[in-house]
């Protein structure tokens, strides 16, 4: 043994190496880089909106059912992708999801027209199904119940560096090589990221090689995650108050996510007449801002659950969180400057991470076993949402001839959510087992 296996089995053996960093964070690096990509994907088609417009002369509801695609898809498949991966392990299930979208990633930059736009973006959405569900089974095997919220913060913030960094290499390979490039450059992304996963990833912290025993231990102890392999509930699902107040809250909340990363640039360009480089500039400080705000709900939100409880800390975050959006979207509507428009959206997707990230914990906090499950019903629920908001904005804006009106209704949908919070409760799993959080 050389000195330098020497050193590292010294400092595993004394427990010294996870404390300095501990080996569940490379799980979390892997799972920024998953939601990375996902969002430089899915941010991608509204970032080059303008010019696949201009391409196939669509119109601003015809372009709506092209966003609406994906968001159907996502919705349809995202309750199998969360059983499927609480059932054979989640490895499993990322493999298949990331080589299905990067695919149809690549294969839009392919597409004829609007029809076939449409097919490729919808097979798309099939394949992104699942990632945040597997993503919170993953985080309910690998982490303990008091790093639950932060491990999912990192999610968002992977989410949110992907949808910053995109405008700084979408825009510029479509301007240098044509917008159909970029979708090629994507799904290669994706296949290197699956390598990894095959390589590397296991279900279970006692699967891994270099991971010591006494962290797998700890993590094992500490997790939501069981494994008592009880079925599923569904009957106890579709009664449960608090349940679904949590999935129509989250309907409500992905309204304002899908105005974000998919009506947003266009919105600055023709609504508010910002030149491409200027919505560039926009978009990427907004989704910075929002690496933030991720970063902060997930330490804000473990820290309030524990000394005020799991119920009330996690409703105040989404409470607060979704108000504020509201009032804030409201606020662009309602102004005439640019300026307080691009401040207000900016402020206001840094309120949005908070209720992302709080809903997704509450799925792993009821969820225990099934966490991938729950949140698979609550992002089906959302991105039936992001579906309708994709379809209604772009109608509303053709019938109108204005970008305003939507923002009104986008507003109003924002408040509701925010009103439905206060039936959600976080302190009771579905199996109505009160949840500690020691």
């Amino acid at each position: 043994m050389n000195c330098r296996s020497a050193f590292f089995v010294h400092f595993e053996t004394n427990g010294l190496m996870n404390k300095l960093f501990p080996y569940r964070y490379w799980v979390l690096i892997f799972l920024f880089f998953l939601t990375l990509i996902t969002y430089l994907d899915r941010v991608s088609v509204s970032l080059l909106g303008v010019r696949i417009k201009a391409a196939f002369h669509l119109s601003n509801e015809q372009f709506g059912w092209v966003l609406g695609a994906f968001a159907l898809a996502y919705a349809l498949f995202e309750i199998p992708s969360g059983v499927a991966g609480d059932r054979y392990g989640q490895r499993a299930v990322f493999i298949r999801i990331v080589l299905w979208w990067s695919l149809f990633t690549a294969l839009t930059g392919a597409t004829t027209g609007l029809l076939s736009l449409i097919c490729v973006r919808f097979l798309f959405g099939v394949g992104e199904s699942g990632a945040y569900p597997n993503s919170s089974g993953t985080i309910s095997r690998w982490f303990p119940v008091t790093e639950t919220a932060t491990g999912i913060s990192w999610m968002s913030i992977g989410a949110n560096t992907g949808a910053a960094i995109a405008p700084l290499i979408i825009i510029p390979l479509a301007i240098a090589y044509g917008w159909r490039v970029p979708f090629f450059v994507n799904g290669f992304i994706g296949v290197l990221w699956v390598l990894v996963c095959y390589l590397w990833f296991r279900n279970h912290p006692s699967e891994m090689k270099n991971i010591s025993k006494v962290e797998a231990a700890y993590i094992e102890e500490k997790r939501r995650f069981t494994n008592h392999k009880q079925p599923f509930p569904w009957k106890l699902v579709f009664r449960n108050r608090s349940l679904l107040a949590l999935v129509l809250a989250f309907y409500c909340c992905q309204w304002g996510n899908y105005f974000f990363i998919a009506w947003m640039p266009v919105y600055l360009q023709e609504g508010r007449h910002f030149s491409e480089n200027n919505m560039k500039i926009t978009t990427s400080y907004l989704f910075i801002v929002g690496i933030l705000g991720a970063l902060t709900a997930g330490i804000v939100s473990d820290w309030l659950v524990k000394r005020k409880g799991v119920k009330y800390g996690r409703r105040f975050i989404a409470v607060i969180s979704m108000g504020m959006i509201g009032a804030l979207i409201l606020l662009a509507a309602l102004t005439t400057s640019n300026v307080v428009v691009v401040i207000s959206l900016i402020v206001a997707h840094f309120f949005y991470l908070p209720s992302v990230v709080t809903s997704f914990a509450t799925c792993v906090d009821i969820g225990g076993d099934n966490a991938g499950t729950v949140a698979g019903i609550m992002n089906c629920f959302g991105q039936l949402g992001a579906f309708f908001m994709a379809v209604v904005f772009g109608k509303i804006v053709d019938v109108t001839h204005n970008f305003t009106t939507p923002l009104f209704i986008l507003s109003g949908v924002l408040f509701t959510g925010c009103l439905l919070w206060l039936f959600v409760d976080a302190g009771r799993a579905i199996l109505n087992v009160k949840v500690s959080y020691k």
